[in-house]
């Protein structure tokens, strides 16, 4: 973990809406609570958040052992926890190309492929013709109103 990582807005948020929180259970005094709030809108990095929670209890490892399994360990997760996305199902080129090879192996799929491929190739003409008629219009309603 990285402390020198910097902190966004919704985590300067997220700690100022938890020590309003302890300040609500009585774990702060309301002068600790403006210190507290100020040093966490001013933070620029995880350590200058961290140091503001330091003394408080989190909700998350109120009773957890640092070492049980399935636990988030000793940090909370809106200081400095990088999410990685990881793409899940699989990827389009497989399947296309899973797909071609059936409309080549399966007798009579080349045939409704073709069908389909003309269908979509009319409904785009379509469009594309409609495209152009509403263009026009428009183009000449913007004449008649530039004048």
């Amino acid at each position: 973990m990285n402390e020198n990582i910097r902190v966004s807005d919704a985590d300067r948020e997220h700690v100022a809406e938890r020590l309003r929180e302890h300040f609500a259970e009585g774990r702060l005094t309301s002068e600790e609570l403006d210190e507290r709030i100020a040093a966490t809108l001013s933070a620029k990095t995880n350590a200058d958040l961290r140091a503001v929670m330091t003394d408080l209890p989190e909700p998350e490892l109120a009773g957890a052992q640092p070492g049980q399994p399935g636990q988030p360990g000793q940090m909370p997760p809106w200081l400095g926890r990088q999410v990685y996305y990881r793409r899940r199902g699989p990827r389009f080129l497989p399947v296309a190309l899973l797909l071609l090879f059936a409309i080549l192996v399966l007798p009579g799929a080349g045939f409704v492929f073709v069908a389909f491929l003309k269908v979509m190739l009319l409904l785009w003409l379509v469009a594309c013709v409609a495209g152009l008629f509403a263009f026009g219009r428009f183009r000449r309603r913007m004449r008649r109103n530039w004048r």
